[in-house]
């Protein structure tokens, strides 16, 4: 898969700003003081070691995870405080880790769920857009979530999670589990959504996918960004290829 022409410099206003990010969970310090942009149309990747704290980062951002210090500003508006649904509804979605799909529900209706703040007349127009990008969803839209093939669930928790028309997608290791050729058909989803504007900042144990198709990258290690520049950078550089992408 060809990497995208890479960013170099996000704006001065970008639409995601997380600056000196601090969390906990009881007495372990998660995140501390994780700084990260991310500009409109960009594809973000943060990459890091298992228990770095990537994932506290997107469930901060999310609302999910309370936070105790640091700025979150979101399309210029300080969104730190909001709720989790607030966040949603200002365009902010993450798709968690595991797909948490409601597995006895119907493909239709988990995909509906996705709408839920939703009162406008375009949701039947949006379910077809995710069904055009996953096409087996469309052919198993009657059928139970919970008999999905891993791959299958995560195309439908990607799905479930544009049916928000999110401005900002964050996507917590969608290759989790798959095998390379599900995770082709993932990454080459998530190409197509950010082609189509979708601004997505990305969570990967698969850092060398995950560089491949992103613009920028960071690195985080027990809490703290260590290191940031372009993907192509990134990859090129071999402490990091050494240290992260096995190379």
């Amino acid at each position: 898969m060809a990497a995208p022409e890479p960013r170099t410099e996000s704006p001065a206003e970008p639409l995601l700003e997380v600056a000196d990010l601090t969390s906990r969970y009881g007495r372990v310090q998660a995140l501390k003081g994780a700084s990260l942009t991310v500009a409109a149309g960009e594809t973000v990747c943060l990459i890091g070691g298992n228990g770095a704290g990537k994932t506290t980062f997107l469930r901060a951002v999310s609302g999910v995870q309370p936070i105790t210090g640091g700025r979150i500003r979101f399309a210029g508006a300080d969104v730190a405080t909001a709720s989790p649904q607030q966040r949603v509804g200002l365009g902010i979605v993450q798709v968690p880790e595991g797909r948490q799909v409601f597995a006895p529900l119907a493909i239709a209706d988990n995909l509906r769920l996705g709408a839920y703040l939703r009162r406008d007349d375009e949701i039947a127009r949006d379910l077809e857009r995710v069904y055009a990008l996953f096409p087996i969803l469309a052919e198993r839209r009657a059928l139970a979530a919970g008999g999905l093939s891993g791959g299958q669930q995560q195309m439908l928790a990607i799905g479930r999670a544009m049916m928000s028309r999110p401005k900002l997608l964050l996507l917590d290791e969608p290759s989790m589990g798959l095998s390379p050729k599900l995770t082709e058909e993932i990454l080459a989803a998530i190409v197509r959504l950010n082609a189509e504007g979708v601004t997505i900042l990305l969570v990967e144990q698969n850092a060398v996918a995950a560089l491949s198709i992103a613009d920028r990258g960071y690195v985080m290690e027990t809490g703290r960004i260590t290191h940031s520049g372009p993907a192509a950078a990134l990859l090129a550089d071999d402490a990091l290829r050494a240290a992260y992408l096995g190379l």
